[in-house]
């Protein structure tokens, strides 16, 4: 595992639709600040703040599942998603499987090339 290995997963966490905008603008500071003597702080308060993001598997059932969720995507949708999200959890996911959580996983599973 290499740091262009994990700013690469952060290019993906940036680019998925299901990434929030406070972490796609630490990612992008983090990446930007590869190489400079800011870098470590930044990594830390990237680390940090993917700590707080991704979500767990029943985090976001829970989530879905409530109204607020609902409010959010759409009774419909919410419905479809808490289905695959319990389908992942009976194959024995543990993490959201979107595609911000799971480039965030990766970082942060990997957090050792970074800090």
């Amino acid at each position: 595992m290499t740091k262009t290995d994990i700013i690469e997963k952060a290019k993906e966490l940036i680019n998925a639709p299901s990434c929030y905008i406070g972490l796609k603008n630490i990612a992008n500071d983090w990446i930007k600040a590869v190489g400079t003597a800011d870098e470590k702080a930044i990594a830390a308060k990237f680390i940090a703040e993917l700590e707080a993001d991704v979500q767990t598997i029943d985090a976001v059932i829970e989530e879905f599942s409530s109204e607020a969720g609902k409010s959010i995507v759409g009774e419909e949708a919410a419905a479809n998603m808490v289905a695959h999200f319990k389908e992942v959890k009976a194959k024995g996911g543990k993490w959201c499987d979107c595609p911000a959580c799971t480039a965030g996983r990766f970082i942060l599973d990997n957090k050792s090339v970074i800090l």
